[in-house]
C-alpha cells in the first residue's frame, strides 16, 4: 500500500524533504498519492535506512550466526553486510537462504578461507596452507555472485592464522585486486602485525575492529602505529568498528576520536555470542560511539550515507524514482551503564533509540534491543 511520511525531521536525505511520498511499488513519488496510508512520525528523525558493514548472519551454516531478521528491521537497520561467514564452499546456501530471503538488502564479504566460519575459532578456516584457500573456486564463486558480494574478507589475527602470518592477508589481497573489490580485513592479537597488515592496503579496502583494545593488535599501542592508521585513514582505508565480543575498547575509541582518527563506519560484528551483550545490536553501538565523543552527525554519517554506497545503494535515498528505504529513530537522553569488549563499562547520556523502518511500501516498528 502507498504511504505518505509526515512530521519528522530529516537528516542525510537528499533531497531533505519536508513529506515523504511512496507508491504502491515502493519508489519515492513526487507529489500526493491518493489513498496513500498517512503515517505521523511524531517529530522524530528520519534518515536514509540505517547500515551494518558487520554481521554475521548464516544461520545455521556456522555456529555463531544470527538470523538476519534478529540484524535487521526490527532494531532499526535496513541493509547489512555478511562479513565472512561463508567461503567459496557454502556461498550458494548463504545466498540462497539469507541474501535472497530478506526484506533487508544482504550484501557479504567472501571468506577467503573456503569453509568460512563453520565452526568458528574452534576449526580456523585458515588450518592449513595445504586445503585452506582456493584461490579458482574463490574467484569463480565471486565473478557468479557479483550483484551480491561487495568484497573479500580476512581475518588477519593469531588465533585464526597460526603459523601463516601475514599470508593470508597478502593472497586475499591479491584475489581482491583481481576482481576489483575492496578488502575487508579483521585485525587483532598477533601475528600479523599491524604494520605488516596495512602496508599492504590500498584506498576503498576496510580495517574492521580498527578501535580494539588488544595489545600488540591495537592502533593505540604505540604513537607511529596510531600516526601510521590516522595517515591511512586520511588516504582512503576505511575504519570500520566491528564491535564484536573482543574488538572494541572504550579507551581506545575515546583516544582516537580526540586525537582525530574517525571511523567511517560504525558496525556491530553481531553474532550469537555478543547478541545478549556487550553488543546488543546497532543502536547501542552507534549510543557507544557518541559517548565517547563522535559527534551525532558524524555517527549518523557511519551508518548511513559512507557504508550504503559499500552495499550499492543510494546514499541520501529520497529523490523520486528510488526504492523507500528509511530509519525513523530518536535520540534521547538517557542514564544507562554501557559495556565494552574488554568489561570495561561507560555511563552513557543519550541513547539511539529506532522507532520504525520503511522499505518499499511496508513500515515496520522498530526497537532498541537493550544494553
Amino acid at each position: 500500500m502507498a504511504l505518505t511520511l509526515t512530521n519528522f525531521r530529516p537528516i542525510g536525505l537528499d533531497p531533505a524533504p519536508g513529506t515523504i511520498f511512496v507508491d504502491d511499488d515502493g519508489l519515492v513519488a513526487p507529489g500526493e498519492i491518493p489513498g496513500a496510508e498517512v503515517i505521523d512520525c511524531g517529530g522524530a528523525f528520519l534518515s536514509p535506512g540505517w547500515c551494518d558493514l558487520h554481521v554475521h548472519v548464516w544461520h545455521g551454516g556456522t555456529d555463531i550466526s544470527v538470523r538476519a531478521s534478529e540484524a535487521g528491521r526490527p532494531t532499526g537497520v535496513t541493509a547489512m553486510a555478511d562479513a565472512g561467514s561463508a567461503g567459496e564452499a557454502a556461498f550458494h546456501g548463504l545466498r540462497e537462504y539469507v541474501i535472497e530471503a530478506q526484506q533487508e538488502t544482504v550484501r557479504a564479504f567472501l571468506n577467503i578461507g573456503s569453509i568460512g566460519l563453520v565452526a568458528c575459532n574452534r576449526v580456523s578456516e585458515l588450518i592449513s596452507p595445504e586445503c585452506s584457500i582456493d584461490v579458482d573456486r574463490t574467484l569463480a564463486v565471486a565473478e557468479a555472485n557479483r550483484d551480491v558480494i561487495c568484497g573479500i574478507k580476512v581475518r588477519a589475527s593469531g588465533v585464526i592464522t597460526r603459523g601463516w602470518g601475514i599470508a593470508p592477508a597478502k593472497i586475499a589481497k591479491r584475489v581482491a585486486e583481481i576482481l576489483d573489490l575492496p578488502l575487508m580485513v579483521h585485525v587483532g592479537e598477533p601475528a600479523p602485525l599491524l604494520d605488516e597488515v596495512f602496508e599492504i592496503l590500498t584506498p576503498g579496502d576496510i580495517v574492521t575492529h580498527c578501535f580494539n583494545g588488544k595489545r600488540a593488535g591495537s592502533i593505540g599501542d604505540t604513537p607511529a602505529l596510531f600516526a601510521q592508521a590516522k595517515r591511512l585513514a586520511e588516504e582512503g582505508i576505511r575504519m570500520d568498528i566491528g564491535h564484536g565480543q573482543a574488538s572494541f575498547s572504550f579507551e581506545t575509541a575515546r583516544r582516537a576520536i580526540a586525537e582525530g582518527l574517525r571511523p567511517f563506519s560504525i558496525s556491530t560484528d553481531l553474532h550469537l555470542r555478543n547478541i545478549a551483550g556487550p553488543v546488543h545490536d546497532l543502536a547501542t553501538t552507534m549510543s557507544k560511539l557518541l559517548a565517547v565523543g563522535l559527534p551525532f552527525e558524524e555517527v549518523m554519517a557511519a551508518v548511513t550515507e559512507r557504508p550504503r554506497p559499500v552495499l550499492g545503494l543510494a546514499a541520501g535515498g529520497a529523490a523520486p524514482g528510488e526504492r523507500a528505504d528509511f530509519t525513523l529513530f530518536d535520540l534521547v537522553d538517557h542514564q544507562q551503564v554501557a559495556t565494552d569488549s574488554l568489561g570495561a563499562t561507560l555511563e552513557i547520556g543519550q541513547i539511539f533509540e529506532p522507532r520504525m523502518t520503511v522499505i518499499g511500501a511496508s513500515a515496520l516498528a522498530a526497537a532498541r534491543r537493550g544494553g
